[in-house]
């Protein structure tokens, strides 16, 4: 199943520096240093003006977005270290079911002045699909199994 119209993901270019490996910074009018507490679901919220482009940096999460009273579940890690951007409109939110936080950056673009409803909690339409999001979360975990194995 593809991303949401307008949702986008791209993996970071990086460039190794003699131990360290460099990654392509984020373009961005603000950047923020987000912490999604461990046994997190949120509420949706939308953005009116504002373009988010997250980074995981510690831990993971699931991002969950609403389009045509469908949701779409995307997980993000530090394991595979990618940008996801959600432009404006789209109502969206976090889910941690792990037992860590996870850490992340929010590298803003911003469109506007913000609007009185950003960031302002709205009731999921529907239930979550907490079975889809543990799936995400156990294929991740599998993936990094076997790949330790060999």
């Amino acid at each position: 199943m593809g991303l949401i119209k307008g949702i986008s993901t791209r993996k970071l270019e990086s460039i190794q520096g003699g131990m360290a490996q460099f990654y392509t910074p984020q373009t961005s009018n603000e950047t923020m240093l987000v912490q999604i507490p461990a046994g997190n679901i949120d509420e949706l919220f939308v953005h009116h003006f504002q373009t988010d482009q997250l980074l995981v940096v510690r831990g993971s999460f699931v991002l969950v977005s609403l389009h045509n009273r469908q949701y779409q579940y995307t997980l993000l890690s530090e394991k595979n270290p990618q940008v996801l951007t959600i432009p404006p409109g789209i109502p969206h939110g976090a889910i941690n079911l792990s037992s860590e936080n996870c850490l992340l950056v929010n590298a803003v673009l911003r469109h506007g002045e913000s609007h009185p409803l950003d960031y302002k909690p709205m009731k999921p339409p529907l239930p979550y699909d907490l079975e889809q999001v543990t799936k995400l979360l156990d294929y991740q975990n599998y993936k990094i199994l076997a790949l330790s194995n060999h």
